[in-house]
């Protein structure tokens, strides 16, 4: 669930075509979608890993008619009777199999769900009886390949070492989805393990799915390690999806791909069920086209989840184990008249010139909606605990890791950390072509969570972050939020040296994860026809506040358009 900054990913063909015996195994249950070549042959490794790895921009996409289809638009579409649960399901896979796995071949979705159909006709059923049961009812959505799901799906966070394997019950997030009437069309590609394998992987790679790509220019990295949450949405795949965030993997990809992503305060979401990296900043949360839809998916999925401890917190922020939150309750487009909003200058800005120039108009575009803007903001402790955030990930990693793999039984062919790494090891042709798995290894050598060293770190990254950190300087200027780049555009896909660029550059997902604040990003523009997005960020259980924020900006800006799948940035566009 990490963004870029501590791995860096690559890419491969369909394992489908690699262990088609593995497929076999598992039975037909377990069926990727449109593999590209039939079960069971076997063409040369070298044509796998150009047609699946290498940038091609194929033929463009036809019109689509469901293209930039709001939450609202879906639902208006099926009560005048234009479309039923049923034909959104049977446009939106007619878009993937033209999109994902023909055309541009953006690799996003790493499976559909064989059962979507049957689900979308029940829902279509309850439409018909006169049951709503809310936004959600009948809209097909898209959730990451580390989100179990006890259905005819697999749960492998990309990762062959658990190709086959069906979880004992879905994570909480995915019954939460169900329960609101959603359609579960799929699992999106990610960077494998969530990129916490490698310190020189290329995001938005993993074994079993290849190589998501950048709708905005196929030859830019998706980032990641939400990577075909963040292509598909953006491409009109499907409504909505669910990303997952340890640092950075919900906001790098959302601002790579043009949307708002939504990283939660910890303990609102629950992580049950969730392939983990770390217990203390693991979240989920939405990854939309507009704030109003980010919004209603958010209320979807947060609750009291007794197999959650994290989120018995958010009880006494009226969240309740059965009751949507209703987010979108907050949607003012008048909010930013009167915010006071400080800007976040240190370490934040610098990296990427054209993300500062668009921050900067951001920013005056917020001024001109009535916001107070105190400017700077400095965060005086960023960069303090960098070192100590990655070291408290390792520990967490190797935890668990153990835990989940328990939890997923006997059927697992792993059980440990240590077994993964040795799947890795004997399976290294499909594994590992590009990149290795340091920070596995790294991860294999920590202790307990009982350690002195990582509960010191763990204190030390959770004052710095917090009271020290982002608290202090709310407090300091009564402020409402924050404000600061999200990221740069998209950087070159690199198969030989990882990610590069503005990949590893300081952002905002760190403070706001280490201390497990929320954090929301929002279109703020382009350059070069790449997507670049502006980040707002406060106090923990401020989701209402910055949800005001970043719908106020947004409705005054507009900046979203949809990707043209060019085959490299349009150097005409400043």
């Amino acid at each position: 669930m990490l963004g870029t900054r501590y791995a860096l990913r690559a890419s491969r063909g369909s394992w489908r075509l690699i262990y088609p015996a593995l497929i076999l195994a598992a039975g037909q249950a377990h069926a990727p979608f449109a593999a590209q070549a039939p079960l069971g042959t076997q063409e040369p490794r070298e044509a796998r890993v150009r047609r699946a790895d290498q940038a091609s921009p194929g033929r463009q996409p036809a019109t689509f008619d469901l293209d930039e289809a709001t939450l609202a638009d879906l639902q208006q579409r099926m009560e005048a009777g234009r479309d039923t649960s049923r034909s959104l399901v049977e446009k939106y896979l007619r878009r993937i199999d033209a999109i994902d796995r023909s055309g541009p071949m953006l690799h996003s979705v790493i499976e559909v769900n064989p059962d979507a159909l049957a689900i979308a006709d029940r829902l279509d059923g309850e439409r018909k009886a006169g049951r709503r049961r809310g936004p959600l009812h009948g809209v097909p959505v898209l959730i990451k390949d580390n989100i179990a799901t006890a259905d005819r799906m697999m749960t492998t966070a990309g990762s062959l070492a658990l190709a086959g394997v069906t979880p004992p019950r879905d994570a909480f997030i995915a019954a939460r989805l169900r329960q609101a009437g959603a359609v579960i069309l799929g699992k999106t590609n990610l960077s494998e393990w969530a990129n916490f394998r490698s310190t020189h992987s290329t995001s938005g790679w993993s074994g079993r799915g290849g190589l998501a790509r950048n709708p905005y220019a196929l030859d830019r990295n998706a980032s990641g390690s939400s990577s075909g949450s963040g292509a598909a949405i953006a491409a009109n795949l499907a409504a909505v999806a669910v990303g997952t965030e340890t640092d950075g993997s919900i906001v790098s990809p959302s601002n790579a791909n043009g949307l708002v992503g939504i990283k939660p305060t910890l303990g609102l979401v629950s992580r049950a069920g969730i392939v983990p990296i770390a217990q203390s900043q693991d979240t989920a949360g939405p990854m939309a086209r507009t704030v109003a839809d980010a919004a209603a998916v958010l209320g979807e999925l947060a609750g009291v989840d007794p197999d959650d401890p994290a989120t018995r917190r958010s009880a006494t922020k009226g969240v309740r184990d059965s009751t949507p939150v209703d987010y979108t309750r907050f949607l003012d487009a008048t909010a930013l008249r009167g915010a006071r909003l400080g800007v976040v200058r240190n370490r934040l800005f610098g990296a990427s010139p054209a993300a500062d120039r668009l921050t900067e108009a951001a920013i005056g575009d917020m001024k001109k909606a009535g916001a107070v803007i105190v400017d700077p903001a400095n965060i005086t402790t960023l960069g303090q605990f960098d070192e100590t955030e990655f070291d408290v990930l390792l520990y967490e990693f190797k935890a668990g890791m153990a835990k989940y793999l328990t939890w997923l039984g006997a059927a697992s062919p792993v059980h440990s950390l240590k077994d993964i790494i040795a799947f890795n090891e004997a399976h290294a042709a499909e594994e590992m072509p590009y990149f290795g798995q340091e920070i596995m290894m790294m991860a294999e050598t920590k202790g307990p969570l009982t350690d002195p060293k990582y509960l010191a770190a763990l204190a030390k990254n959770h004052r710095l972050s917090q009271s020290l950190g982002i608290d202090a300087v709310m407090m300091k200027y009564r402020l409402d939020a924050l404000v600061a780049p999200t990221g740069g555009p998209a950087w070159l896909i690199d198969l030989v040296n990882g990610d590069s660029g503005t990949a590893s550059a300081p952002g905002p997902s760190t403070v706001t994860a280490v201390a497990g604040y929320p954090h929301i990003t929002v279109p703020a523009g382009f350059f070069r026809g790449l997507p670049v997005g502006v980040s707002f960020f406060g106090r923990a259980w401020s989701e209402p506040t910055l949800i005001k924020i970043a719908y106020a900006y947004e409705q005054s800006t507009r900046h979203r358009r949809p990707p043209t799948f060019r085959a490299s940035a349009d150097l005409a566009d400043r």
